[in-house]
């Protein structure tokens, strides 16, 4: 089982690390994987702070995390040090604390997916997409309280944000490194996190149908909702 999550503890002291394609290939019907995150999740106790570098992915998994993260019984501290982008940005979402580093990013966007059929196949495909927004308009509103119509509508114009922007939407409570004494590494962590954010955005997925694409391939990755 490939991971795209890390845990690290230093003494009492437990983080979690988020890095890559939120699952690449999807936890829908899939046991095994979100029972191995939860069983790490609740393998200790006490405060944890979550570490996300992610352009997105799999939007069953970002569910399954945002809900387990909410459920955690100490604070969950999540800091955006890189990029949190579609999926990773529902993720974000279930901090007791968000913060963003003066360099981060953060992006939201309308589900997709890929259909293959008739008119009737369409027409369920599309509905299925209309109720995945909705549940991700929830996280959103519930960590910001914005109007699900102006969430809405950031969703339909796939809406980047910088870290101040992702603050004053309340997308995120405050900046990292905005102390005078972490001046010196306030500069460390820009240098880095361009370059991993240079390095990201080229592997953002585009995915977009092929002709000629076997049937069975398209009516599978129906099943993959990624965001």
């Amino acid at each position: 089982m490939k991971k795209f999550w890390n845990w690290l503890e230093n003494g009492e002291e437990r983080t979690l690390y988020l890095e890559g394609a939120i699952a690449e290939e999807s936890w829908y019907g899939d046991e095994v994987t979100p029972k191995a995150f939860k069983s790490e999740l609740l393998s200790g106790k006490g405060d944890i702070t979550v570490w996300i570098n992610s352009p997105g992915g799999d939007v069953i998994a970002a569910s399954q995390i945002y809900n387990m993260l909410k459920e955690y019984k100490g604070s969950v501290t999540v800091k955006i040090d890189g990029i949190a982008a579609s999926a990773a940005s529902v993720i974000a979402m279930a901090g007791t604390k968000v913060q963003i580093s003066p360099t981060g990013l953060l992006m939201i966007h309308n589900p997709m997916t890929m259909a293959f059929g008739n008119e009737g196949d369409m027409e369920r495909a599309k509905a299925m997409l209309g109720e995945v927004k909705e549940s991700i308009l929830n996280a959103y509103e519930n960590k910001t309280g914005l109007s699900r119509t102006k969430l809405s509508n950031l969703m339909n114009s796939e809406t980047w944000f910088n870290a101040r922007k992702a603050v004053e939407l309340n997308f995120a409570d405050e900046i990292l490194f905005s102390g005078e004494g972490d001046a010196a590494l306030s500069i460390g962590a820009s240098y880095s996190n361009q370059m991993m954010m240079s390095n990201i955005l080229n592997k953002l997925p585009r995915d977009k149908p092929k002709l000629g694409m076997d049937i069975g391939i398209l009516d599978k990755r129906l099943d993959l909702l990624r965001i």
